[in-house]
């Protein structure tokens, strides 16, 4: 006749524990990386990782596994920067691409006579990454303004020869104060460097991960 009021008893201090435990967690899980200022200021810092990296730069063609498919960790090019520093947070942007190029293929590029998607080099081509940006972030206006790029941010630039090229607008400034500095590679691996209006910019995105509002369907 006692066994009840005990098993009950101990079913509540079981609960009460779990309760505590569950508390416990919440309290100490870190921000989500996807608040905000917090998430741009944790890609910067993954970006300026990736400059104690040294990679040949090398843009071959290679097949490689999907998803989290990389191409070997010693060799790359700008793309290869910006995708590694989101697969950093956790943001694999070879499936993202592929996801949306295939859903919505005629959006994207046909600079490569595609007819179907390539989950190989899609999302390591500028134009691609322009493109998905845009619809799954948020692009913003191109300007002469310093102060209007941003920790996090991605800019995209033609070269001199006519090439596109991509980095990521990193929490550091020039020695002047003036610039902000940017994590990219125009050739000789991961760099930090003090080049933001060294060449036509042809693009300023933001993209956390998250959809924005118009980018939904």
């Amino acid at each position: 006749m006692n066994t009840f009021p005990i098993t009950k008893y101990k079913y509540q201090s079981a609960l009460e524990i779990v309760c505590l435990l569950v508390v416990a967690f919440c309290l100490a899980a870190p921000i989500p990386l996807h608040a905000g200022k917090d998430f741009a200021q944790a890609l910067s810092q993954a970006a300026l990782e990736r400059t104690t990296h040294t990679i040949r730069y090398d843009g071959s063609y290679r097949s490689i596994s999907y998803p989290k498919g990389d191409v070997p960790e010693q060799t790359g090019v700008c793309t290869d920067v910006v995708i590694r520093s989101y697969r950093t947070l956790g943001i694999d942007l070879q499936k993202r691409v592929h996801e949306d190029m295939k859903a919505h293929f005629n959006s994207y590029p046909n600079n490569w006579g595609l007819k179907r998607t390539d989950t190989n080099i899609d999302h390591r081509r500028v134009p691609n990454l322009q493109v998905f940006f845009t619809r799954k972030g948020k692009a913003l206006k191109v300007t002469q303004n310093s102060r209007d790029y941003q920790p996090g941010d991605l800019v995209t630039w033609k070269l001199n020869n006519n090439l596109p090229h991509i980095g990521i607008v990193v929490n550091r400034r020039s020695k002047d104060g003036k610039r902000p500095l940017i994590v990219h590679n125009i050739g000789l691996g991961p760099r930090l460097e003090d080049m933001l209006f060294d060449f036509k910019i042809t693009g300023h995105y933001r993209y956390t991960g998250k959809e924005s509002p118009s980018s939904r369907e």
